[in-house]
């Protein structure tokens, strides 16, 4: 039974979006496609372990979706009339087309874009409503109102489920673009306490912007992005030891990197750039090129890094990207600048774990160990990922030697 549940569990989360949007599109309506497939899970964990697991799972659960789908419907009074017209239609196959149109649905302009990019986050990742608000920084009851309430809306609008007109991209785009970067993140390194990262969900993300870039060649951004991906997603071999622990960027094994992947996300990227268009998924791409093109940690051109930043903060002016940029200061410049460019964010990073642990790894540098201490220790009781954990225990285990 647990291997029939860890099954499931995969599969709806790398298949999620494509299930659900294959359901919504032929019922047109993502609450009722929702209902649908939680059936099929739960008819799947009853017979499966029993019955065997069918060569297609993925094409099963759509099928007893639909089938559970129609019965509902010809309870319902309401949905008498609809029954009738979609029973004589075969099941529906999901694809690429409908896990974009499930993206590009949920990332409807009527809705906010938080609330965008949290049911589409929810509908096309698998993501849990408790891993969703750990990645948002709310509680949870927020976001499953949130969620609710977006759900809600797109019954009562009667948003379809269909990939835009190209003249519709522009509106959508911003949040399509975010969800994809947010399912990477979360699976590229996990924010919850029960994996260290969720290596499937990182090739989702990637699979996804290269599907959105092959959808929209002419859009730099996207280009960005699908760059972006694959540059971090090129180190994934050597970003953790065998073990499970983080190895940081200075110690990690560069010939473990995928070069091929490197030098094809290179080529995208610089493809991007001369369209002449700028923008933050392009800046951040630029500043992981620049450290997936250098031959060591010591090599990086940390003066271009800092100036890269400098031009993304405009594009996204989150104290987050000042962070980061103090990083690079400490190379470019040194840790006396770069610790007051840190401190000067502490109000609005305070609850931040990695504000923390920049502050210890600098205030080290600075042979200042008991404050270093102090901030390190602060930054493990705000981590929530174990293998960040583990790596700020061994740290506060390192400072409390030196003193």
């Amino acid at each position: 039974m647990d291997g029939v549940t860890e099954l499931v569990d995969r599969i709806w989360r790398t298949d999620a979006a494509s299930m659900l949007g294959a359901l919504s599109r032929r019922l047109g309506d993502f609450e009722r496609a929702e209902e649908a497939l939680s059936d099929a899970v739960a008819e799947a964990l009853k017979r499966w372990p029993d019955e065997g697991v069918p060569d297609s799972p993925t094409g099963w659960l759509v099928t007893t979706g639909w089938r559970k789908a129609l019965d509902r419907l010809r309870r319902d009074t309401v949905g008498r009339e609809k029954a009738a017209r979609v029973a004589a239609e075969a099941p529906p196959e999901p694809g690429v087309d409908d896990r974009l149109a499930m993206i590009f649905a949920c990332c409807h302009p009527d809705l906010a874009e938080p609330a965008q990019v949290a049911l589409t986050l929810y509908a096309a990742s698998g993501l849990s409503t408790a891993e969703i608000a750990a990645a948002f920084l709310v509680p949870l009851p927020t976001m499953a109102q949130r969620l609710s309430r977006a759900k809600r809306q797109l019954r009562e609008r009667g948003i379809g489920f269909e990939v835009p007109q190209p003249h519709e991209y522009a509106d959508r785009l911003p949040a399509v673009l975010a969800v994809i970067y947010l399912v990477f993140n979360e699976g590229y390194l996990s924010s919850g306490r029960s994996a260290h990262q969720r290596r499937e969900l990182a090739r989702e993300g990637v699979e996804l912007a290269r599907q959105l870039a092959a959808l929209l060649p002419r859009e730099p951004e996207v280009a960005g992005l699908a760059a972006l991906l694959e540059l971090h997603h090129a180190r994934a071999a050597a970003r953790f030891d065998s073990w499970g622990r983080i190895v940081l960027l200075d110690q990690q094994d560069r010939r473990l990197w995928d070069a091929a992947a490197i030098e094809r996300a290179v080529l995208r990227l610089r493809a991007a750039v001369l369209s002449g268009k700028p923008g933050p998924y392009q800046a951040r791409a630029g500043i992981a090129a620049l450290h997936a093109l250098a031959g060591s940690y010591e090599d990086t051109n940390w003066a271009d890094v800092r100036a890269l930043y400098d031009r993304l903060y405009p594009l996204d002016p989150s104290p987050v990207v000042l962070l980061n940029r103090a990083v690079a200061t400490r190379f470019a410049v040194g840790p006396v600048p770069a610790l007051a460019e840190v401190d000067a964010l502490g109000e609005r990073l305070a609850g931040y774990h990695l504000w923390h642990a920049a502050r210890a790894d600098l205030l080290a540098a600075l042979d200042r160990p008991s404050e270093a201490l102090a901030a390190a220790e602060r930054a493990l009781e705000l981590a929530a990922n174990p293998a960040e954990r583990e790596l700020m225990s061994r740290r506060v285990g390192e400072l409390k030697r030196r003193l």
